[in-house]
């Protein structure tokens, strides 16, 4: 255990915020907030960071408060052993968060609780020694990390106390259960003398009565828990929906309520929100505190948040009608920024830092990608840069999208099934390719969002935007680009070679005509993995051309840096070639930015995505600690991703600015820091590191002529393309992406 603990402290003095002195909160302008008694929403940690470690072990409680923003509540779930002590556990029955059921296999139970039978190992069948000596804690929710599970004990009350947090909150749910079998909370709670006890909640309001006189004089908050409307409470026999019509009566016993975030803003079967109700105005009304409950990173719970965290916590805390008093979390840095670094942030704030908001198709996780609609979203997201995939369509007319195959993002194979090829040079599989429609028939397909997850784990994106929005032209897409922010695009030798199709020549032609190839004050990025397509644009001063490796790497050697800045003036770059992952934990971090830096190239990172399951857990599954990891921790120029809205909220936060003195900041996760906690015994095996970027990689064959596809028609002839020489640049390409980026953007960018 106490190697355990000193690499714990190391830990946390690498990856999390201390508090900074109170007097600098006070230079931080005032917020107002709807709370009842105005102050800011409380954050309470259940369990401590429990969506990382087992719930209430010492490593998630002392987390949570390294992690968080001062003030934050621990909460306890209480429950009793056979000879009176109190221990933290999320359940009555111990069997799902400890390793109980393997030391006492015949352990097992049934006990009626609360009307219903239960069955199970129960707390109050062992002594608190044969628990503290025997059993360890596991983590209770199968999709968090499992390395730490067997290792860590079950923290009595008393433990958690001693750790002095800032306010501490006892949650009793089963009192009647206990009395039962004669275990007595309340007595219990006196053994303790409710020293330390900020806050005590409970869905039985016999129990809080009991408590009422002690909780008074030692000025402990007590708080009633609504369960599900249906369900009944044990000292009434009514329903907990039913007692909601009386919040006065409440008032009498207690000084505010907890109930499930559902309560507040029930979400239909659609998963979209539903109008809030009045509670939180009536409990207000009524003089009661109102907490919500069942937040978690790590369980989307509407797609009106677009997998962004934050998002509904602001949702709770600042929608300009109400604030709930304080939310009870797994994942307390997440509640911490939203509160204090998100929340009444309005209009166009500036960017704390140069980093680049750079789009993915637009904001394609909230609108079928490069369509209309998806790029107004990102504009109106704050991005500083709007991308495009040019793609050309039979009859020569240049569009936004993704790939030359439109079967994934859009009703093609539907359509023209019949019209479906292979081209090994560009994919293994058929497809229905752009090149071979007209951009009339383009045009008549149904854009479609594409969710990356939705097989490997079931997680879609926006349903209700599933084929909304209409593809765009280059043309339209610079003209828009041009009133607006940013722009991209770009080609490949297979269509010059083979279908008579220069889309090089698309762009130049194209930009000519935008007159963006003569301004001053929009910057153009081009972007392509081939070298020879860059080539064919460095004779125009403006632009800035952008080299995308898109094979993992493991350092940039000097050699390579040189000849890539023959070529680009910038690298994008996999997120993976930054940090490494190992079984879904940051293990390391390369030195492939500073290298390029040293070499004048900036450095862009890429696909950057909201859900989840694609952010590693040192991040807290939170997308706002990977941005910062990447841009903070790793000095990225820019940040590549398909919700752009969460990068700019984050770079327009004072708490990304690490060099500003405040309450509050969010710091970049340190790689390898988590999975060092573990036993060596328990973690993933480390992963071969990646390899060096070779330089012979950067160079690639010069382009083939755009092939006269009369004279071949006439002939018979079908020329060859040549391939790419380097292992990164392919023939299967066929993606250029230009980019514009808006004067104030690059104002921002150089403040």
């Amino acid at each position: 255990m106490l190697r355990f603990l000193i690499l714990f402290s190391l830990f946390i003095h690498s990856c999390v915020a201390a508090p900074k002195a109170p007097a600098a909160a006070a230079a931080l302008p005032t917020k107002k907030w709807l709370t009842l008694n105005g102050q800011e929403p409380g954050v309470v940690a259940r369990g401590g960071i429990s969506g990382l470690f087992p719930e209430s072990c010492a490593l998630a409680n002392d987390l949570a408060i390294s992690s968080s923003s001062p003030g934050l509540t621990i909460l306890c779930n209480l429950q009793m052993t056979s000879d009176g002590a109190g221990i933290c556990l999320p359940d009555i029955r111990l069997d799902n968060a400890t390793t109980i059921s393997t030391l006492f296999p015949k352990g097992q139970k049934t006990y009626k609780v609360n009307g219903q039978d239960l069955k199970g190992w129960f707390a109050l069948d062992y002594s608190a020694d044969t628990i503290f000596s025997n059993v360890s804690l596991v983590q209770n929710i199968y999709s968090r990390p499992s390395i730490f599970d067997g290792e860590l004990p079950i923290s009595a009350v008393e433990d958690v106390l001693g750790i002095k947090p800032p306010k501490f909150w006892l949650s009793v749910q089963n009192d009647a259960f206990y009395m039962e079998h004669k275990l007595s909370p309340a007595e219990y709670l006196r053994s303790l003398g409710f020293r330390g006890i900020t806050f005590i909640s409970s869905p039985e309001i016999g129990f809080l009565k009991s408590i009422g006189r002690d909780a008074v004089m030692s000025k402990t908050k007590l708080i009633f828990e609504f369960k599900d409307p249906e369900a009944m409470e044990p000292t009434t026999n009514k329903k907990y929906s039913e007692i909601l019509q009386n919040l006065a009566a409440i008032k009498a016993f207690a000084s505010g309520v907890l109930v499930p975030k559902g309560y507040i803003w029930p979400i239909d079967t659609a998963k979209y929100l539903k109008p809030a109700t009045t509670l939180v105005a009536d409990a207000h009304k009524a003089g009661l505190e109102v907490y919500a409950s069942g937040f978690s990173n790590d369980m989307p719970a509407s797609f009106n948040y677009s997998y962004d965290p934050s998002a509904e916590y602001l949702q709770f805390v600042d929608n300009g009608q109400f604030s709930v008093d304080g939310v009870v979390t797994d994942f307390p840095p997440t509640a911490s920024q939203a509160i204090s670094c998100f929340s009444h942030q309005k209009g166009n704030l500036p960017k704390a830092g140069h980093a680049l908001v750079i789009t993915h198709n637009g904001a394609s996780g909230d609108y079928p990608g490069c369509t209309d609609l998806a790029y107004q979203k990102a504009v109106e997201d704050g991005a500083d840069v709007i991308d495009c995939s040019v793609q050309m369509s039979k009859d020569g007319i240049a569009f936004c999208h993704d790939s030359a195959d439109l079967t994934v993002s859009s009703t093609a194979m539907a359509t023209f099934m019949s019209r479906a090829t292979s081209v090994p040079e560009i994919q293994p599989t058929n497809g229905v390719f752009s090149f071979d429609l007209t951009w009339a028939e383009i045009q008549s397909l149904k854009p479609q969002i594409q969710s990356p997850f939705i097989a490997k784990v079931g997680i879609s994106r926006n349903p209700a935007n599933k084929n909304a929005g209409k593809f765009v032209t280059l043309d339209d897409f610079l003209k828009f680009s041009k009133e607006k922010a940013v722009t991209g695009v770009l080609n490949a030798a297979y269509l010059a070679s083979k279908k008579g199709l220069g889309i090089v020549d698309a762009v130049k032609s194209a930009l000519t005509k935008s007159t963006l190839d003569k301004q001053t004050t929009q910057r153009v990025l081009i972007q392509s993995d081939d070298s020879s397509v860059l080539a064919g644009f460095e004779a125009v001063p403006p632009y800035t051309r952008v080299l995308s490796i898109d094979k993992e790497i493991g350092d940039a050697p000097k050699a390579s840096v040189d000849e890539i800045k023959k070529h680009a003036d910038a690298v994008n770059i996999l997120r993976s070639s930054l940090v490494s992952i190992s079984g879904s934990f940051a293990a390391g971090k390369t030195n492939v930015v500073e290298e390029m830096h040293k070499g004048n190239i900036s450095v862009y990172v890429s696909v950057l995505r909201n859900e989840y399951i694609s952010i590693a857990f040192d991040y807290f599954s939170d997308p706002t600690v990977e941005f910062a990891t990447f841009i903070a921790g790793n000095g990225v120029d820019g940040v590549i991703t398909e919700f752009p809205a969460t990068a700019s909220r984050y770079l327009r936060s004072p708490c990304s600015d690490l060099n500003k003195e405040q309450p509050y900041a969010i710091l970049p996760a340190e790689a390898g820091a988590l999975i060092s906690v573990a036993n060596k015994e328990a973690q993933p095996p480390a992963s071969a590191p990646n390899p060096p970027l070779d330089a012979k990689d950067v160079i690639d064959p010069p382009l083939p002529p755009v092939a006269n596809m009369a004279a071949n028609n006439a002939t018979g002839a079908t020329p060859n393309a040549p391939g790419h020489s380097g292992s990164i640049a392919t023939t299967a390409n066929l993606c250029l992406s230009l980019l514009a980026i808006l004067a104030m953007g690059l104002l921002f960018a150089t403040d």
